[in-house]
């Protein structure tokens, strides 16, 4: 893009952004939340979070109407103008809107009995790289497998023979036997599933994942927005969470990420 034409952008931007408080300065003055919510998030998240609670959500807010899209776990860009609230995963540093910071995702390494059967179980992470591993990415760079131990940290050095960016396919190939994945705790605990997978090196942990909510400045906290991240926040990341499915939240979170609200 030329300069003249991101000076143009730039100017566009501000003038959608005064149309937009404008409309929010209206909508401070309603005794309740009203109009559409637009939400953006990752598709699990909607599966297994938001779709569990939006109905008592919506009953307690009769006069709100949701609009929610999902997108692939990894896609990395900034929402839309027109979204009020867009769920992401890994904290942005550059981000232009407020975060409002979640419990993190505790995760571990799961194969099927039938694998370990077959191939056995890796000793140590250095051993990760003579077994078949499911990564979420073709070149490691982008989302390579950082393990911890206390205060040790090694990142393996792997050749993925199977890459998919959704945790749910991770899963699905672990439990029919392909190789070894890294899921949420609370994926391979559920009732569904517990007995089909097996811990691969338990004493080293993945870095959890970090969930956050991205909406616009002090001007934007509008009732519809602020009546959705107050909802929702006493059920993510704590023993009211929906995918818990019966376990602790301390087994499956890890504290908030640090940073400001």
């Amino acid at each position: 893009m030329t300069d003249p034409g991101k000076e143009y952008l730039f100017s566009c931007k501000r003038a959608l952004q005064s149309l937009r408080e404008g409309d929010d300065l209206l909508e401070k003055h309603r005794a309740e939340p009203a109009g559409v919510l637009r939400v953006e998030c990752p598709v699990t998240m909607a599966r297994d979070v938001l779709a569990p609670l939006l109905g008592k959500f919506i009953s307690a807010n009769p006069t709100l109407r949701v609009s929610l899209d999902v997108y692939s776990s990894g896609y990395e860009h900034e929402p839309g103008e027109d979204v009020d609230i867009y769920f992401k995963i890994r904290t942005p540093t550059d981000s232009t809107r407020r975060i409002r910071r979640y419990p993190g995702t505790t995760r571990g390494l799961f194969a099927s009995p039938g694998y370990v059967s077959r191939f056995g179980s890796p000793s140590d992470p250095a051993a990760l790289s003579a077994h078949i591993c499911i990564g979420s990415s073709p070149e490691q760079r982008f989302y390579p497998w950082k393990l911890h131990r206390g205060k040790k940290t090694v990142t393996p050095e792997l050749k993925f023979q199977v890459m998919t960016t959704d945790p749910e396919v991770h899963r699905r190939l672990a439990l029919d036997g392909v190789g070894i994945a890294i899921f949420p705790i609370w994926m391979a605990t559920h009732p569904d599933v517990v007995n089909g997978l097996v811990p691969i090196l338990p004493s080293w942990k993945p870095t959890p994942i970090f969930l956050c909510a991205l909406y616009s400045g002090a001007s934007r906290l509008t009732p519809k927005i602020k009546s959705f991240l107050d909802f929702v926040e006493p059920y993510i990341g704590t023993d009211r969470d929906p995918r818990l499915h019966g376990n602790a939240a301390g087994r499956c979170f890890s504290k908030i990420e640090s940073g400001s609200r």
